[in-house]
């Protein structure tokens, strides 16, 4: 409360208003009222000496309370600098706390960008215009390029009519959009370049006092300390997650050198040692911490291994597994299978993909090892072939030596590899047009559709034909040594010898045996089985005799449309009984040739006298259901053609050649007549 004073003293009542902070209106009141109350000359004149007096020193308190309010918003953005987070809310709180002094209506700061060669607006208080707050102004235009350009802090009463800063058309436009009239800017200087600007501005036209200019200078020079740090924050940061990447990295690397050198040491010790490719999966299975299965080429997921062989790295199969495949040369010689991983890390992967390495050289050494045993096998089953008057007592000896069982019932298969890419021969049951009429052979001798006469199945390239061959009789070798019979390449393909389960049957044996090859050769491999030989030692004859009857199977297999797939005389029904019904020691294809003589022999003479297609026009007419229109379409041919060469075939065969009978008859007799032709009879 201000303190009562008698009003004789005339700087009594100027005391009381400087005490209460009165404004400045206020001081005139009590000259007025000594004049009102018509108070002498000399104390009117003290009053208005004691006025101006009070007037200057409530001048000087103004000022005091105004330099202590920006000394203290200084030091509150210095404090702000000290414990500096977040440089856009630093230079909000400087852009905010210089409006807030200066009274003004906007306060804004711009950042000069070296790349573009411009300034752009960076932080914006009190602004109300979008256009205003998105503004970048080229060097030298507008107030604030100015600024820009040469340092110096500029003001300016009445923006849109000072000629002293460039004017354009964008920039003038923001600034009208905003409405702004009277704008001072102070550069932001780090050393001795400009980094940005400061801006105070308002809507009407104002002076800026000498101290308003310094002050905002001082707010400019700690944005300008701001930004520096957070730079050098930045650069700090950026630098410590560098280095910390790089120590991620190293210990990476000395992690994955650790683990490999660990990994190298197992596996170069399982090898010194003689491990096989099971001990390789356990070692594997030890450092993944999993488990790991080696799985021969056939039980291998087949999508899975032919990614890994593409990619030459291990792959994922499924949601929890990993393949690797083993292969050596082209060819697959299994899988190494991780299961239980949903995430496989590099380091881990690459361990995975060595180890398919690893047991990839193991096979191969097996292999090597495998090579003379399979000579010898190869040797026993030539014997069996070509000596059926060897004693039963040494072969069972040396099959004795092989893990071979010769006197328990076994099956002989004659395999053939197809052309890459074909697998199919030009002719098959019900194609009219293509013909595969072999010549005679004597014995010995190879059939056109013979096991690796290649003439079967157009297309394949002799040097693919012959790494066919090799792939067939390798996957051949390894399949008779893993189930203890025996295997020989024989005829251009290849022949097997092996037991059959109980249970199992010859046609069974052999699409099976087609499959397990074809996997393991990378093509269609076509398996023709024999009837079942009780015991091989006792009677070695059979083993050459089932030879022969699997061969027919072969080429009946070939010439009805089944390449590629395995079968045993069974599988044919009577075209079976009669493919082995020269076993017992007839002549081969006996009855074959004479139902055939038989049936259709006076048109077969016909044809190789006269060189007519009576032959052909026949299996074309069957194939198109006895249509002359279709049989004509087939042949190429005018219909009367087909109408005249049909007249002849009933001249030669009767008039009933077309009754239900006979034509079954006549169409049996013409696929047994392709048959034994392909087969060579």
């Amino acid at each position: 409360m201000p303190v009562a004073m008698s009003d004789d003293r005339p700087e009594n009542p100027y005391l009381e208003l400087l005490a209460r902070g009165a404004p400045a209106e206020a001081y005139e009141r009590p000259v007025l009222r000594a004049r009102a109350d018509k108070a002498p000359a000399d104390r009117l004149a003290a009053l208005e000496a004691a006025k101006l007096l009070a007037l200057r020193v409530r001048g000087e308190l103004e000022g005091r309370r105004r330099r202590e309010a920006e000394l203290s918003a200084l030091f509150e953005t210095a404090h702000d600098l000290a414990g500096l987070r977040d440089l856009d809310a630093v230079l909000q709180a400087i852009v905010q706390r210089a409006r807030s002094l200066l009274g003004t209506e906007v306060a804004y700061l711009t950042l000069n960008d070296p790349t573009a060669g411009d300034t752009y607006m960076r932080v914006t208080d009190g602004s109300v215009s979008a256009r205003f707050q998105q503004l970048r102004l080229g060097m030298g235009e507008g107030l604030g390029g100015l600024v820009a350009q040469t340092a110096r802090p500029y003001v300016t009463e009445s923006y849109f009519h000072d000629p002293r800063f460039q004017h354009t058309h964008t920039i003038d436009a923001g600034v009208r959009d905003e409405g702004l009239v009277a704008i001072l800017g102070v550069p932001l200087l780090l050393g001795s370049g400009v980094i940005g600007v400061l801006f105070a501005a308002d809507r009407r036209a104002r002076v800026f006092e000498r101290e308003q200019i310094a002050l905002v200078g001082s707010f400019a020079a700690h944005a300008a300390v701001a930004i520096d740090t957070a730079h050098l924050l930045a650069e700090t940061r950026t630098a410590l997650a560098e280095l910390e990447a790089a120590n991620e990295i190293i210990r990476d690397r000395s992690r994955v050198i650790e683990r490999a050198s660990d990994v190298h040491d197992r596996l170069t010790e399982l090898v010194l040692r003689g491990g096989g490719v099971h001990d390789v999966a356990d070692a594997v299975a030890e450092v993944l911490s999993g488990s790991v299965e080696f799985l021969e080429a056939d039980e291998a997921p087949a999508a899975a291994v032919d990614r890994s062989r593409a990619d030459g790295h291990a792959v994922r199969d499924g949601e929890e597994d990993w393949v690797a495949a083993v292969s050596a040369g082209g060819e697959l010689l299994g899988a190494l299978v991780l299961r239980g991983h949903p995430r496989l890390d590099p380091v881990d992967q690459r361990t995975l993909e060595r180890a398919a390495m690893v047991t990839s050289l193991l096979q191969l050494a097996r292999r090597s090892a495998g090579e003379a045993e399979q000579r010898v096998r190869g040797e026993l089953l030539d014997d069996l072939l070509d000596a059926p008057d060897r004693e039963p007592r040494l072969l069972r000896e040396r099959a004795a030596r092989l893990q071979a069982d010769l006197d328990t019932p076994h099956v002989v298969l004659a395999a053939g590899i197809e052309a890459l890419g074909m697998g199919t021969p030009t002719t098959g049951p019900g194609n009219a047009h293509g013909t595969t009429h072999g010549t005679t052979h004597g014995h010995g001798t190879t059939p056109s559709t013979g096991p690796g006469n290649t003439s079967s199945t157009s297309g394949g390239a002799p040097a693919e034909d012959a790494a066919g061959r090799r792939r067939l009789w390798s996957a051949a070798s390894h399949l008779a040594a893993t189930r203890h019979g025996l295997a020989v390449a024989r005829d251009g393909g290849t022949v097997l010898l092996l037991p059959l389960a109980e249970g199992d049957t010859a046609d069974a044996l052999a699409r099976r045996t087609a499959r397990q090859l074809g996997t393991a050769a990378h093509a269609a491999v076509t398996v023709g089985a024999s009837a079942p030989v009780p015991a091989p030692a006792a009677r070695p004859g059979e083993v050459a005799a089932g030879y022969a009857e699997a061969r027919r199977c072969l080429a009946a297999l070939r010439v009805l449309g089944r390449a590629g797939q395995g079968a045993a005389a069974e599988d044919f029904g009577f075209l079976g009984l009669l493919l082995a019904g020269t076993r017992e020691g007839a002549p081969d294809g006996t009855g074959v040739q004479d139902f055939v003589v038989r049936t259709v022999g006076a048109v077969i003479d016909y044809d190789e006298r006269r060189g007519t297609e009576l032959i052909r026009t026949l299996d074309a007419y069957f194939a198109g259901g006895m249509s002359p229109a279709r049989t004509k379409d087939a042949l190429h041919v005018h219909v009367n053609t087909v109408a005249q060469r049909l007249e002849r075939v009933g001249r030669l065969l009767g008039p009933d050649w077309q009754s239900p009978a006979r034509s079954l008859e006549i169409q049996l007799a013409l696929r047994l007549h392709r048959l034994t032709s392909a087969m060579g009879y």
